[in-house]
């Protein structure tokens, strides 16, 4: 029996691609009964973002399905509208990113018509750039709100061009806010009785990543400056390289650590060295300071470093590559790789939601669903018998 933090409630996920169906995944991780609806035939779009694939399973859509039971309902039927207000009366939260105002109000899924089937509703948008204001309608997509937001400026090398993110940080961050404002929305309709609409852009959330550089341009009015992998407030910090040739992320965070760091080199002196000794000193001479750090680390292999300096109380880090990442053993006795068993495909492995909770774990017990693959036990749990599913299957309103 799922005994998670929001068992016993009931999400209706009506999204595809990345934040939508990041943000539900999260929601089943932690016990709520995720009924995801996609459309007959060709369901989430991300089952098409390939290769690769397992089997005819879109990697990108295995990734952040799991934990959802799967039904695939037509919505421009009256019939499938009637059956998703069905769902929705019984439901706790809704979560959709179809991209227009128009095309909510089109098939009966805006907020004004589901709040008035279920007031307790938590109703949570997902739009490029939110449902009011001049580009409220305008599609978006991750790699757009990584342009827009300025972050794109300020990634890549100094003098190369504007770099994206590789992973869709947009999609997950946007994924992520939609969360918090759920977990809050319940919070208070515990406290009210009455659920409310959540409305969250990819803009937006893409925006908040700029937080210190838009500290640094409120503060100064000059907009910040790419910088590679410098930090442009702290000093040493940034990937330097050993003996061997391998790179590896040096994090000298404050003065404390500067003088461990000083110490364990067996450079003592800088310390003390009124060009470096406070982290205001480093910045101001960063020019002096980096190459006399890049050439103590050149004497000593990566390994030999990463040894010295964590057993020192120096934060350092291995650059890994995506396979050492993910086998990091660490990370695995922490249960942050999650396995279930796929009927078509075996064993299919995804990255666990990073949340540990003493009394109400989170827990992984239902494989990313198959397009449909729960149709008929989620409409049958309306009320519908054997003979209405036939008629719905018939009259193309399910799959």
């Amino acid at each position: 029996m799922n005994q998670g933090p929001l068992a016993g409630l009931r999400v209706i996920d009506q999204t595809q691609a990345l934040a939508g169906p990041y943000c539900t995944m999260m929601l089943g991780d932690m016990g709520a009964d995720v009924i995801k609806i996609e459309r007959p035939g060709v369901g989430d779009q991300s089952r098409q973002w390939g290769p690769p694939y397992l089997g005819d399973q879109s990697t990108y859509y295995l990734a952040a399905n799991r934990n959802k039971r799967g039904i695939a309902l037509n919505i421009a039927k009256p019939e499938g509208q009637d059956i998703l207000h069905r769902l929705i009366a019984d439901a706790d939260i809704f979560v959709t990113n179809l991209s227009t105002r128009a095309s909510l109000k089109k098939y009966a899924m805006d907020y004004d018509t589901l709040h008035e089937i279920n007031p307790r509703l938590i109703y949570a948008s997902i739009s490029g750039y939110g449902r009011s204001g001049p580009r409220a309608d305008q599609p978006g997509y991750d790699l757009v709100a990584q342009a827009e937001s300025g972050t794109m400026s300020l990634t890549g090398e100094v003098d190369g061009a504007p770099m994206r993110f590789p992973t869709p940080m947009a999609d997950l961050t946007c994924g992520l806010f939609t969360l918090i404002g759920i977990l809050a929305a319940l919070n208070v309709r515990h406290q009210t009785g009455e659920g409310q609409c959540i409305d969250q852009s990819l803009q937006e959330g893409q925006l908040t990543w700029l937080d210190n550089y838009a500290g640094e341009y409120f503060g100064t009015g000059t907009p910040p400056q790419r910088m590679g992998n410098r930090h442009p407030q702290i000093a040493p910090y940034e990937a330097v390289q050993g003996s061997d040739g391998e790179w590896f992320i040096l994090g000298v965070g404050s003065d404390n650590v500067w003088r461990s760091f000083c110490e364990l080199v067996g450079q003592s002196e800088l310390a003390t060295d009124e060009r470096f000794a406070t982290n205001v000193d480093r910045i101001y001479n960063y020019a002096n300071l980096m190459p006399i750090v890049r050439d103590i680390i050149k004497q000593r292999p990566v390994e030999e470093w990463l040894n010295v300096l964590r057993q020192g109380g120096v934060p350092a880090g291995r650059i890994n590559s995506i396979d050492e990442a993910l086998d990091d053993a660490h990370l695995r006795e922490r249960g942050m790789i999650v396995q279930l068993e796929h009927p078509l495909l075996g064993m299919v492995r995804s990255i666990a939601t990073p949340v540990h909770m003493s009394e109400t774990p989170l827990q992984y017990f239902r494989h990313p669903p198959q397009l449909g693959e729960h149709t008929d036990e989620v409409i049958s749990e309306l009320g519908f018998d054997t003979t209405q599913l036939m008629q719905l299957r018939s009259g193309e309103v399910i799959a």
